[in-house]
């Protein structure tokens, strides 16, 4: 791990908790969404990351969907959105999983609509700053936990940058296939020694959950630890 991505006091522990394949894919399975959220409320997040492409595949869904307004006690979303495509942010806000939404954007992301009301966080000049920004949501939101919830390009991004203090792995007893190519961990380089077992559950419908924390990040380093 490179010297600088070692976790600053005042940069939030982050975790990346995915449901996969035995293959490692993200996608061409249906996955066991009950267990996965059930299993993510394991770190009591103050701040769900996702990425802009994730949040896109859902905009149709999120449009029609009830809006019950902002969980008071939910976590905050944060999305990637260096190009600027998300639209639907209002629906995000109110659909009764978060908190409040905040979109992190770069200096090179388009301008935004006059009309946009959408709290922003800009870092970085052509890509959102991924290290500056999840330490200025710590220092501007009080943040201490923020889980990734997201597809593998965010979540190699962040395990490239030394940016993830634990990876979860929720894997599904199928096989995704050949036909699909989106492992979790993005286009990441592989890393033979970088990750250290230290939980693992396996369950009646054949589902094993595998928590790994990442070289040099003690389990103490978790901040919500009982």
């Amino acid at each position: 791990m490179p010297a600088d991505a070692s976790r600053s006091p005042r940069r939030p522990y982050v975790v990346a908790h995915t449901a996969i394949s035995l293959e490692g894919a993200t996608t061409g399975f249906p996955p066991n969404v009950g267990r996965f959220y059930e299993l993510a409320a394991t770190w009591n997040e103050d701040i769900t990351l996702a990425g802009a492409d994730t949040i896109l595949a859902q905009e149709q869904t999120l449009a029609a969907a009830s809006r019950p307004g902002p969980a008071a006690d939910g976590p905050l979303l944060a999305v990637v959105d260096g190009k600027g495509r998300i639209r639907q942010w209002q629906a995000l806000r109110d659909v009764g999983h978060w908190s409040n939404v905040i979109a992190l954007y770069a200096q090179s992301t388009p301008p935004r609509p006059p009309s946009s009301t959408v709290p922003e966080l800009v870092s970085g000049t052509e890509r959102v700053d991924l290290a500056e920004a999840i330490s200025e949501l710590g220092r501007r939101e009080g943040a201490e936990v923020v889980r990734v919830d997201s597809g593998g390009s965010l979540t190699g991004a962040l395990l490239e940058a030394g940016l993830l203090d634990e990876v979860s792995l929720l894997i599904h007893p199928c096989l995704a296939g050949s036909r699909v190519r989106h492992p979790w961990y993005g286009s990441a380089p592989y890393l033979a020694d970088a990750l250290e077992l230290v939980e693992s559950q396996s369950f009646d419908d054949g589902l094993v959950w595998l928590r790994y924390r990442t070289a040099g990040q003690p389990a103490a380093d978790h901040p919500k630890s009982p």
